[in-house]
C-alpha cells in the first residue's frame, strides 16, 4: 500500500471519508520500513486505559512519489476509526457465531463516610447460533456481583461497612443490590437450547447477510436513516431494571439521531455475524453521519483500550416526580459511545458516558459510565463455543 499524507478532518461535522482519508488509514496496517515481517491473523486482545488525542506527524514528499514519513505514522481520531474498518475486513470466519456480552447500570450510593458508585443490575448473557438453519443454536445467562467502579469507591465502600447488600434508588423504588453472582444457566423462557435452530440473525439468514452491499452509501440507507435500535437482542433499547420509566425526562424531547445511530450499528455489530466487509462499511457509515464525531482513544468498562465515536450531548432532568433522595434531582448531560478495538476492529462496548455532573451524577466527573453494554468476546469458530466460567472482572 502506498503511504500518503496525514490529514486532519473538520469538526464538529464530519464529512464523508475521502479516498486520500481512507489510504491514510490504510497505512497503519503496512509494516513499518525498514524491516519485513510476515502477515499475521489480528486477534482480539486488551489493552490498557488511554485518553487524549493523537496529533498527526510531519511528512516530507520525496519528488514525485508517495511522501516519506519521518517518523512512526500516528493517525487521528477519525483515521485510526477508519483504520480500524480496514482490519475489521481481515477477521476470519467459520460455522458456530458466539456473543459473550456484560451489561451493567450505574449507581451513586451517599454513606456517612462518602459517595461511591456501584455498578448493578449487572448480568452476563452468552449465545452461540450455527452458520446454518439445523446447525442448532443456544443460549445463557447468569447474574454477575454488583461491585465498586474504582479502586476509590471500594475504599469509601469499605469504610462504610462493605455491605454486601446495597440500597440504591432505581426508577421509581428502592432497590437492594448484591455481591452474589449466580452460575450459568440455561432455562427458562429466554434461554436454552434449539437443535433446530442455527442460521437466522435478527430475522436475516446467514446467506442474506452475505449479501448485503458493503458500500457506506448503501448501508446507510439500509441501517442509519431514521435512526432506531438499542443492543437488546429483539433491538430494543435497555430498559431500567425497576421495570419503569427511567428515573429522569430529556427536555430535548427524545433522543438524538446520533444516538440512535450508535445503538443501531452496535445491534448489528453485536447481534449478527456481518461479514468482515459489511462490518467495516457500517464503521464508515456511522464514521461518516452528520452528528457524530471521533473522540480519541479511551477505556470501555472491562478497562480495554479503543477508539471511539460519540453523538452530541443531551440533557436528562431528574425531578421528584417518581419520588426518591432529592439529592438526586437535578440535570446532567450525557452522551452515546461505541468502542471499537484498533487493532482488530472488533466492537468493544456501546456506553453512555456523563459529560456534565449533575443529578444523581453531580458528585461523578465527565467520562463516567452510566450504563453499558461490553462485548467482552464475539467472533466465529469452527466448533460450538461455551461460556467461560471466570467472572469478566478480577
Amino acid at each position: 500500500m502506498d503511504e500518503v499524507r496525514m490529514v486532519r478532518d473538520a469538526y464538529p461535522e464530519p464529512a464523508p471519508p475521502t479516498a486520500r482519508e481512507i489510504a491514510r488509514a490504510k497505512a497503519l496496517l503496512d509494516d513499518p520500513p525498514r524491516r519485513s515481517l510476515p502477515r499475521l491473523r489480528w486477534r482480539l486482545a486488551c489493552g490498557v486505559l488511554a485518553t487524549g488525542t493523537a496529533a498527526a506527524v510531519a511528512v516530507t514528499f520525496v519528488g514525485g512519489n508517495a511522501p516519506a514519513p519521518t517518523g512512526p505514522v500516528i493517525l487521528d481520531d477519525r483515521a485510526a476509526v477508519l483504520a480500524a474498518a480496514e482490519k475489521a475486513e481481515r477477521q476470519p470466519v467459520g460455522r458456530y457465531w458466539h456473543s459473550d456480552v456484560v451489561s451493567g447500570q450505574s449507581y451513586v450510593v451517599r454513606s456517612g463516610t462518602g459517595t461511591y458508585a456501584v455498578i448493578g443490575a449487572h448480568n452476563e448473557s452468552f449465545s452461540w447460533h450455527g452458520a446454518e438453519r439445523g446447525m442448532g443454536e443456544m443460549y445463557y445467562g447468569r447474574d454477575l456481583p454488583a461491585r465498586p467502579w474504582t479502586a476509590r469507591d471500594e475504599a469509601v465502600w469499605r469504610g462504610s461497612g462493605a455491605p454486601s447488600g446495597i440500597r440504591v434508588w432505581s426508577g421509581d423504588k428502592y432497590l437492594t443490590l448484591t455481591a452474589r453472582a449466580t452460575k450459568w444457566s440455561s432455562s427458562g423462557p429466554e434461554r436454552g437450547t434449539n437443535p433446530g435452530g442455527g442460521g437466522d440473525f435478527l430475522g436475516k439468514s446467514a446467506e442474506e447477510l452475505r449479501n448485503l452491499p458493503t458500500d457506506p452509501a448503501k448501508l446507510t440507507e439500509l441501517f442509519l436513516k431514521g435512526g432506531g435500535g438499542g443492543l437488546n437482542p429483539d433491538g430494543t433499547p435497555p430498559k431500567d431494571p425497576s421495570g419503569k420509566r427511567p428515573p429522569g425526562k430529556d427536555p430535548s424531547g427524545g433522543r438524538k439521531a446520533g444516538g440512535d445511530q450508535i445503538n443501531r450499528v452496535s445491534s448489528l455489530l453485536l447481534n449478527s455475524p456481518m461479514p468482515p466487509k459489511v462490518r467495516a462499511g457500517l464503521m464508515r457509515a456511522l464514521a461518516a453521519q452528520p452528528g457524530i464525531h471521533a473522540i480519541g482513544r479511551t477505556a470501555d468498562p472491562l478497562g480495554r483500550r479503543g477508539i471511539a465515536l460519540a453523538d452530541g450531548e443531551r440533557a436528562t432532568t431528574v425531578t421528584g416526580e417518581w419520588g426518591g433522595p432529592k439529592a438526586d434531582r437535578g440535570t446532567y448531560r450525557s452522551r452515546e459511545v461505541v468502542v471499537f478495538d484498533e487493532r482488530t476492529g472488533a466492537l468493544l462496548s456501546r456506553q453512555n458516558m456523563l459529560t456534565r455532573p449533575g443529578g444523581p451524577y453531580a458528585q461523578m466527573k465527565p467520562g463516567f459510565i452510566i450504563e453499558f453494554q461490553a462485548v467482552r468476546s464475539e467472533g466465529w469458530s469452527d466448533t460450538r463455543p461455551a461460556p467461560r466460567p471466570e467472572l469478566p472482572y478480577r
